[in-house]
């Protein structure tokens, strides 16, 4: 294999020349002696058995790392080795098997060129790297078309995310006014997501048909994809601590207290809100990384997206408002706000249920007060506590 200057790495049956090294302690006595290679300048103008590999045998090997990356430099550092290497993992078809964590760029790293590489990846066809572009363009530079473009683009695949949050801005009307909204449009890719497993739109589908949100009422079946969006985030939880090889004793006892995550050094894992209704209580499932960057990029900012606009106050979401009022608010006491019911049902039981307490009057962004039984009666974007 060649290095960045051109020269190949060292072999058994190339002669160099041995230069000897001494090194010498703090009190000036020699110590050891260390010896260094030099290479000869005749290897470098040799090829060596990398060099001998076909191309479709490197990037077939790409394509499993790409596929099986951890995190963003699992990538990059198969970029930075040598020029060959640059090359072939930039291939379309290595590009459109990256993972979805190769693509969990820190917000505070975002930078061209981290935009430029998404943006190559989604035009190799990479739904994730679709999806997570378009969440960006869309909530965080702006760019409403764009962003929804890609999603889409995504969604026509069968990515589950983006059919999801497709649905969630057609429940909001986000990027447009609240005449935009569609329900009916949103239940149906909110179905769509269910089909396909996505827990949160079996939640919210639940929710709507519970409340005959956008679809006509039917109390039972909504109970029945509630229990089935219970049951899949158990199943995903334990496979996943199964895999990482964690004891899972503890979680099938119920507690209401925090558990301990398994690392000491780490702080305490809240326990996930719905599986207690299995009597179960285990850690929150991770968030996918295009929500960790909305919400590294508003927290940057002061949590504050804009003028007069609210962040949905699920800490795993990171969505904030496109238009003031966007968002719904609790019922009960008007501080908090969610772009789903999804997010509502999830943030109730992990937080807001200890933390919730009636008042008579909300105050508004510009300190006005407004009467709850008005606003619950006269706005449908007020959600109901659970």
């Amino acid at each position: 294999m060649r290095t960045r200057r051109g020269l190949c790495y060292p072999r058994a049956d190339v002669c160099v020349d041995t230069i000897v090294v001494k090194q010498r302690d703090f009190a000036g006595d020699f110590m050891a002696c260390r010896k260094r290679q030099r290479l000869s300048p005749k290897i470098a103008g040799k090829s060596d058995l990398f060099d001998a590999l076909p191309d479709d045998i490197v990037i077939s090997i790409l394509c499993k790392l790409s596929s099986t990356a951890r995190c963003p430099s699992d990538f990059v550092n198969v970029l930075i080795t040598c020029k060959r290497l640059n090359s072939l993992a930039l291939h379309s078809l290595v590009l459109s098997k990256a993972s979805p964590k190769t693509f969990a760029i820190k917000a505070k790293n975002w930078s061209e060129s981290a935009h430029k590489f998404l943006k190559t990846c989604a035009d190799a066809g990479n739904v994730e790297a679709c999806y997570t572009l378009g969440m960006i363009r869309f909530y965080c530079l702006q760019n409403r078309g764009s962003g929804a473009s890609l999603m889409a683009k995504a969604a026509i695949s069968s990515h589950a995310p983006a059919l999801y949050s497709l649905a969630v801005i057609q429940f909001n009307g986000s990027g447009g006014s609240k005449n935009d909204k569609d329900l009916r449009a949103g239940v149906a890719l909110c179905a769509r997501a269910a089909f396909l497993g996505h827990i949160d739109a079996l939640r919210e589908l639940g929710h709507c048909l519970q409340d005959g949100y956008g679809v006509r009422q039917n109390i039972a079946e909504g109970r029945r994809f509630l229990v089935q969006a219970n049951a899949r985030e158990l199943v995903a939880v334990l496979s996943s601590a199964a895999a990482s090889n964690i004891s899972t004793r503890s979680w099938l006892t119920w507690s209401p207290h925090s558990i301990p995550h398994p690392n000491h050094r780490l702080p305490t894992v809240p326990g996930c809100p719905l599986l207690s209704d299995f009597g179960c209580n285990v850690p929150a499932p991770e968030a996918h990384p295009a929500s960790k960057f909305l919400a590294e990029w508003f927290e940057a900012r002061g949590g504050i997206p804009g003028p007069g606009l609210r962040l949905c106050s699920h800490v795993g979401c990171g969505r904030p408002e496109t238009r003031k009022h966007e968002f719904r608010r609790c019922s009960v006491c008007g501080a908090v706000n969610y772009c789903s019911r999804a997010c509502q049902a999830l943030d109730w039981k992990l937080r807001h249920k200890a933390e919730c307490a009636p008042v008579e009057r909300w105050l508004d962004e510009d300190g006005n007060a407004e009467q709850v039984n008005e606003a619950v009666d006269g706005n449908d974007d007020v959600i109901t506590g659970s």
